[in-house]
C-alpha cells in the first residue's frame, strides 16, 4: 500500500525594524516532489474588532485556516490584546483533542508584538526582532538576522531573506507576499 506523499513547504518570516513589522511568505505548495501551486497566499490581514493583525502560516493550509479563524475569535474576545489572544489560542490548541491534530505554525503581529504560535502550546517572541517558520525558516532566519545590522528597512530585510531561503530550500519559491503593519 502506497502512502500519500507529505505536503511540504513554505517559508514565512517576520521582521520588526524602524517602527514597522513585516510578515512575508512564499507561494509554493508542494506534494511530495511535485510543485502543486506556486502562487498560494500564506500571509493574511485580519481585522477583528477593528484591530488590524497580520498573520503568516506554515503547514497544512486547512489547519492554518482553522487556526486563523480561532485566532480571530480570540481577538474579538480580547480586542487589542494580541498576546493574550495568542496565549488563549495556544492553550486551546494544546488541550483540545481536535485542535491537537492540526499541523501548522503561525507568525502573528499587530505592529507592536511579533509572535510565533505553535501547536506545542508555545507563544514565542523573537529575541532579535526576526523570526521565521516553515521548511525554509532556518535559512530565512539566518539571512534576516545577518541583514538586520545594515541600513535596510524591515521590508528589504524580509524580501532579501526570503530570496536567500528560496535559493536554498526546494520547498520555497520566489513568489513573495509581503504585508507591513506599524
Amino acid at each position: 500500500m502506497s502512502e500519500f506523499p507529505g505536503w511540504h513547504g513554505t517559508t514565512i518570516i517576520g521582521v520588526r525594524k524602524g517602527g514597522k513589522v513585516v510578515v512575508a511568505g512564499d507561494g509554493q505548495v508542494s506534494v511530495g516532489q511535485t510543485v502543486m501551486k506556486g502562487t498560494a497566499r500564506k500571509v493574511r490581514r485580519l481585522n477583528p474588532g477593528g484591530h488590524e493583525v497580520v498573520c503568516g502560516f506554515a503547514g497544512s493550509t486547512a489547519d492554518a485556516f482553522t487556526l486563523l479563524e480561532r485566532l480571530e475569535t480570540k481577538l474579538e474576545a480580547a480586542p487589542g490584546q494580541l498576546q493574550r489572544a495568542c496565549v488563549e489560542l495556544a492553550k486551546d490548541w494544546r488541550t483540545d483533542k481536535y485542535l491537537q491534530k492540526l499541523e501548522a505554525m503561525l507568525i502573528v503581529t499587530d505592529g507592536k508584538d511579533l509572535l510565533v504560535v505553535t501547536g506545542a502550546g508555545d507563544v514565542l517572541e523573537p529575541e532579535h526582532d526576526v523570526t521565521a517558520i516553515g521548511s525554509g525558516g532556518n535559512y530565512a532566519l539566518a539571512a534576516g538576522r545577518a541583514l538586520m545590522d545594515g541600513a535596510l528597512s524591515a521590508e528589504e530585510v524580509a524580501r532579501r531573506a526570503m530570496a536567500i531561503a528560496a535559493d536554498i530550500c526546494v520547498y520555497t519559491n520566489g513568489n513573495i507576499t509581503v504585508e507591513t503593519i506599524g
